[in-house]
């Protein structure tokens, strides 16, 4: 079973500003000719969210950094729900294993991530 992404001490999952894309797997094939053909690689649209955290205080990094570690970074899969609407997605992964933690002061800690989902 999935884990869930940590919530922040204020309950919300992001902070503003953060974006949404929407994106289609799309394939072209090029022929000697000159011709192409485009067709879709997948059934649908995925989403992808860029989510920014700023004034984490130590136990939100630290409950950040550990989820990394329990999904072996960008291997594992867990559930996300959605900022802007509160759908839960099941399937979904860090774009990076890394995680780039950075603490300005004494409970002002920073970090982006992408968070994407996955088929299936």
């Amino acid at each position: 079973m999935p884990g869930t992404f940590p919530k922040l001490r204020t309950n919300a999952l992001a902070q503003y500003p953060a974006t949404r894309s929407i994106q289609f797997q799309n394939q072209v094939l090029q022929f000697v000719d000159g011709t192409a053909q485009r067709y879709r690689d997948s059934s649908g649209a995925l989403l992808e969210w860029q989510i920014r955290l700023d004034l984490l205080d130590e136990n939100e990094m630290a409950a950040l950094e550990q989820f990394l570690q329990d999904n072996q970074g960008a291997f594992g899969g867990f559930a996300f729900t959605d900022p802007w609407d509160g759908q839960v997605y099941p399937n979904c992964s860090f774009a990076s294993g890394d995680l780039a933690l950075t603490s300005l002061l004494e409970q002002q800690g920073q970090t982006t991530l992408t968070v994407r989902q996955n088929r299936g």
